[in-house]
């Protein structure tokens, strides 16, 4: 098993993407906390993680709140009996507007999300990494973290923000055994793409077949990606196979992207 003996903490652990990575990393024999602000989905996926025969643990968590991530570190370290090897930086949330139209508030909950929520799960993960000398930082970007388009403003500047955080931390301790990747995933057949497409139906009056269909054309494949996709190159990147592989930012997105 590629992460025998391995602990992984997954933020936006309850669907979606951090679904996914959870349920591929336990089969690869890695135990699994799952941070959350949803209570009763990060449970349901702890139990799904249990039945693949790892430990499992979950734990509410706002990520842009530092003191919310202190409490689930600590309680992360008291489930397992010390700190997690790997950290999954995949909450996130994404709302689109004209700049225009795009609010402080718009702005900050971006930004405090996206990008501070990652520095602050990466602040306390990286230290006990350190001190072991090993350990996979992998933060869930967007192709909308190399390129832009209209109406994502605040979600662009955000992932551009990771991106960048994720090329220095890289510099910064690569000669001590940690990696820290970033995935950049296209159109992804999630909830939250779903929510996109019903954004578009209420705007444009067109049906969710025909927005739905428009994203998938957006990709030279003429499809979304999958959460498993995504899950498969989070697993290459936690795992030794992956050690060679530091400050990059992956793309998974069926060719819409090609840097």
């Amino acid at each position: 098993m590629k992460l025998a003996n391995r602990i992984a903490f997954i933020t936006g652990g309850g669907r979606g993407i951090g679904r996914a990575i959870a349920l591929e990393f336990a089969r690869e024999g890695a135990d699994v906390c799952l941070a959350a602000r949803t209570r009763a989905e990060i449970h349901k996926v702890a139990d799904e993680v249990r039945a693949l025969g790892v430990k499992a643990a979950a734990v509410e968590c706002d990520v842009a709140k530092f003191g919310d991530v202190e409490r689930a570190f600590e309680f992360t370290k008291k489930e397992f009996g010390r700190a997690p090897d790997i950290l999954v930086n995949n909450a996130g949330i994404a709302e689109t507007a004209p700049f225009v139209k795009t609010d402080e508030a718009m702005w900050q909950r971006h930004l405090a999300v996206n990008l501070t929520g990652t520095f602050h799960c990466t602040r306390i993960a990286l230290l006990p990494m350190v001190a072991q000398r090993w350990g996979r930082i992998i933060n869930i970007a967007s192709i909308a973290g190399k390129t832009g388009a209209p109406y994502i403003a605040a979600y662009a500047a955000s992932k551009h923000g990771v991106l960048g955080l994720t090329r220095v931390l890289a510099l910064e301790v690569a000669s001590i055994g940690i990696t820290v990747n970033a995935i950049c995933p296209g159109y992804v057949d999630t909830e939250m793409t779903a929510r996109g497409v019903e954004n578009i139906v209420a705007r444009t009056g067109i049906s969710a077949d025909e927005a739905a269909q428009a994203l998938k054309s957006m990709s030279p494949q003429n499809r979304m990606v999958t959460a498993e996709e995504v899950a498969a190159v989070a697993l290459l990147l936690a795992s030794e196979e992956g050690r060679g592989i530091n400050g990059q930012a992956i793309n998974v997105d069926g060719g819409t992207v090609l840097f």
